[in-house]
């Protein structure tokens, strides 16, 4: 399926989200769109897919032919299917339940057959699933089978891929990149929709550019980073070098905690994290590294064993006590546990102070908003719902509402989805909560970013914690080996 964007422009508001977007995909290609957070990459493809409508002049032809999608429908009636950043499912219900949906079928589906034919395709494909299992079990990238099988079974020929590989291990990253890759052989055309460097590199027969709405570049094989770099930001971007903050006294001691849920126990856990320290958490989703987060942040209570905060035991304290004695916990999931829905910056920033009196002072509180927007480069207004900003907006948003003074803070997945300029911002923030004493500790299935921003990492394989490994003297290799549960003798025992 050929696809052609003809003057394609989106506006939000006072927002140009797509300016003039010209574009032709080859049917039978890997295209890659590549763009940092709100480049306007998800609005270009939601306005393919059909779950938002271009503004009047605008023109998409399929195969030479102009087409309308006024929904996901209509997109999936033209072969079009889009494979959302989190997966369209429903956890609750059985994996062929889900496989089912959308299917124009009678209200009771051959049960017997449509599980005949899931497992001819997950057959074909490489996949392990079973139909009768829940959703609930299953990994993200599992997830991703799922929904790229039941868009095989609706007929889809041309898929759209955001930012697939974001909260994914390196192993599935590779089994879904295996799948992809078969697509153009059947005909199958494939967008690819990233801010990852290294992933359009290693996947796509070709990328073009996004910056700020626009179109400003397209490049073949061979790649140049430096090049994909420039027209991203329209400037050099690196790293730098490490920085390390000089550490003090302990802010939190685990004394042999034991932790566990329905699916993992951890035992005899003993670590110390002292003041303006960073420490990396390292695994494979469901290794331990959540279960140990939240009982630092009092979420989770202990089974066994002692957590101090600076010399105060608060061991199977709550989440409040642990929040009034300086620990603040970022989740991973912004929207479903860090930031209310519906709610305004405004909203978000009166609501995280400190109540004055009885009543709300609301130009304080914009005040304050204006304020925050400016000093962490939050792209949005005081009255702006924190649902409609990019998620790299969001994530400066939840840093914005970290009280001051804090002891130590716990992030999960700090930097998930975004571009490698809001990863520097966001770490620089972070950098600086070091210099006032504060202690962080990070999980991340980034291993270059553990590795770079971390003092001392922390790996955990099936519920054994690694002792800590200093970061200076760790490569990503050795990380990978560990994770994978390799080396494990090498670095004495399992505990921290």
């Amino acid at each position: 399926m050929n696809v052609e964007f003809k003057n394609v422009n989106k506006h939000f508001g006072n927002v140009h989200a797509n300016k003039n977007i010209n574009l032709t995909i080859p049917s039978g290609s890997i295209q890659g769109i590549l763009g940092e957070n709100g480049a306007g990459k998800s609005t270009l493809m939601k306005v393919l897919s059909g779950f938002i409508h271009a503004d009047s002049g605008s023109e998409i032809l399929l195969d030479g032919v102009p087409v309308i999608m006024n929904s996901p429908a209509d997109a999936i009636k033209h072969g079009i299917g889009m494979l959302h950043q989190d997966p369209l499912d429903f956890p609750p219900m059985k994996i062929l339940d889900n496989f089912l949906l959308g299917m124009p079928s009678s209200f009771f589906p051959n049960r017997k057959e449509a599980t005949q034919d899931f497992n001819l395709l997950a057959k074909e494909y490489g996949f392990s699933l079973d139909p009768e299992n829940y959703v609930d079990s299953l990994t993200v990238g599992e997830r991703q089978q799922l929904e790229i099988m039941r868009l095989l079974f609706l007929g889809v020929r041309l898929f759209i891929l955001d930012e697939p590989t974001t909260g994914i291990s390196t192993a599935q990253k590779e089994k879904l990149f295996t799948t992809l890759r078969k697509f153009p052989e059947q005909a199958m055309t494939v967008i690819f929709v990233s801010h990852k460097l290294e992933d359009v590199e290693s996947l796509c027969d070709r990328v073009v550019v996004l910056r700020a709405g626009e179109l400003v570049g397209e490049l073949t094989p061979p790649y140049q980073t430096k090049k994909f770099v420039e027209m991203m930001f329209g400037k050099e971007v690196t790293l730098g070098e490490r920085q390390s903050a000089p550490v003090g006294e302990t802010v939190l001691s685990l004394n042999d905690v034991s932790l566990e849920d329905a699916r993992l126990k951890i035992k005899n856990i003993n670590v110390e994290v002292r003041e303006g320290e960073v420490i990396g958490l390292a695994g494979m989703e469901g290794s331990g590294q959540n279960l140990f987060m939240r009982a630092c942040a009092g979420l989770v209570r202990p089974v066994g064993g002692k957590i101090q905060l600076k010399s105060q035991d608060l061991s199977g304290k709550s989440y409040h006590v642990f929040k009034r004695n300086g620990v603040s916990f970022l989740p991973a999931a912004r929207l479903e546990e860090a930031l209310v829905p519906g709610l305004t910056l405004t909203d978000h920033f009166v609501l995280a102070e400190e109540p004055r009196g009885i009543f709300i002072d609301r130009v304080a509180g914009q005040t304050l908003t204006q304020e925050r927007i400016q000093s962490f480069n939050i792209r949005g207004t005081p009255h702006t719902p924190v649902e409609s900003l990019s998620g790299g907006n969001q994530q400066r948003a939840e840093l914005a509402l970290l009280q001051n003074p804090l002891s130590l803070i716990l992030l999960e997945h700090p930097t998930r989805g975004l571009d490698i300029e809001s990863v520097i911002y966001i770490w620089g923030k972070l950098k600086e909560r070091c210099k006032q004493n504060a202690s962080i500790i990070f999980m991340s299935s980034d291993l270059e970013e553990i590795l770079q921003y971390s003092d001392r990492v922390l790996v955990f394989f099936s519920g054994k914690i690694s002792q800590p490994l200093d970061a200076n003297k760790t490569s990503v290799e050795e990380l990978g080996e560990l994770i994978g549960g390799k080396g494990w003798a090498e670095i004495g025992g399992e505990h921290a």
